[in-house]
């Protein structure tokens, strides 16, 4: 990646654009400072300079496993402090969380509920509240409403998050990553997807749309009826990881796939985590279980597990996000993420000036934020759309 796909990307962002416009005008955020802990790549890059023009002090770092150095050098160059680099080391990246946390800053954007998380740890006077953008950081947050007291939003639990993101986006960037790190084909493989949330149904969606026989493995009894009304195969797990050439995990649960899996798994199956935290596949477990004899990278992003009964078990990225781990990558497109971050600085923006409170803690975007965004996305496809 170069300097100009970031700039390609800015320039593709017209939300965020005219938002960028509007805040050179309304400073919303002058005087305060946000802490960011999100995937540093050019979409998010185009969201922190946005939050830059509005007035803002921004501090941030990246996730683990995710954060692109190019996009690291060009926050740090147009004057947005970034904290360390790319890691996947989790106690390196629990440092520098905690180094944004120690600017204090007034506001937080969060991705997975750490820096919330590690507020509660060590609390200090003037945070206003925030934005969470995952399923998987409301899942930590929610339980903890009563401790929190401050506004805090779900970007994700926007109606258009769960559709223009994580349906289409998602299963559209997990499918391109698949095909890009493996060069494999998807006819006639054997895709089983865990989980069918906003972000399940896209990967189930559009592996099918690429030829592949899917099934999904869903533990809630509502969720896995929709899957089978959708067309989907529903089987057990234990019957669906015995016949599957390829896994996807996208629960935002811990240990989906774990070593106990072991004897269930066909030669030759390639295992891949499109949820949030790099836990869905218990990949340490699975290289240190009984029978796995050796581990050797057999291309950039594919790991392969040998066993000594003969079978090849292959491990992409790590376990982390395959649509922003591995080689080249490039995330969901630039569409959704402009809508996404347009919703994501509209929410700060209330937040900062007192237009929630703090019983809108943990809870979806405001509709009337959801209403505007929509309309001006509308608005800028043109008069024909």
């Amino acid at each position: 990646m170069t300097g100009s796909r970031i700039e390609w990307v800015r320039s593709s962002c017209r939300l965020l654009a005219a938002i960028g416009d509007e805040f050179d005008r309304s400073k919303p955020f002058d005087g305060l400072r946000i802490g960011t802990g999100i995937h540093l790549e050019p979409k998010t890059v185009a969201l922190l300079l946005v939050l830059s023009r509005g007035g803002a002090e921004v501090v941030s770092t990246g996730n683990l496993n995710t954060t692109q150095q190019d996009a690291v050098d060009y926050l740090r160059g147009h004057g947005i402090a970034v904290v360390g680099g790319p890691t996947s080391d989790e106690e390196q990246h629990g440092r520098h969380l905690r180094e944004v946390l120690d600017a204090e800053p007034q506001l937080l954007l969060d991705n997975g509920g750490d820096l919330f998380l590690g507020w509660l740890e060590q609390p200090y006077e003037g945070l206003l509240g925030g934005t969470e953008e995952t399923t998987s950081g409301r899942m930590r947050l929610a339980p903890l409403r009563d401790r929190i007291r401050r506004p805090l939003l779900v970007i994700n639990d926007s109606p258009i998050k769960q559709f223009a993101e994580n349906r289409h986006a998602v299963g559209q960037s997990v499918l391109e990553s698949f095909l890009r790190i493996t060069n494999r084909s998807t006819n006639g493989r054997r895709v089983v997807v865990f989980g069918y949330g906003a972000c399940g149904k896209g990967v189930a969606a559009n592996f099918r749309n690429a030829y592949a026989d899917v099934a999904v493995v869903e533990v809630d009894p509502v969720a896995r009826l929709e899957a089978l009304l959708d067309g989907f195969r529903v089987p057990d797990r234990d019957h669906a990881l015995r016949a599957a050439d390829v896994v996807i995990t996208v629960t935002g649960a811990r240990d989906v796939v774990t070593a106990a899996d072991l004897a269930f798994f066909a030669h030759g199956v390639v295992l891949a985590n499109a949820g949030h935290f790099p836990f869905e596949i218990d990949v340490r477990g699975l290289e240190r279980a009984h029978g796995v004899e050796s581990r050797e990278e057999s291309a950039d992003g594919i790991a392969t597990l040998r066993l000594a009964d003969g079978r090849h078990i292959h491990v992409l990225t790590g376990g982390h996000m395959v649509n922003l781990a591995g080689p080249h990558p490039l995330g969901n497109s630039i569409e959704s993420m402009d809508l996404g971050f347009a919703l994501q600085a509209r929410c700060l923006e209330a937040v900062a000036r007192g237009r929630i409170g703090p019983e809108a803690c943990v809870v979806p975007v405001p509709a009337d934020i959801d209403a505007s965004v929509a309309e001006a996305y509308v608005r800028a496809a043109g008069p024909g759309a």
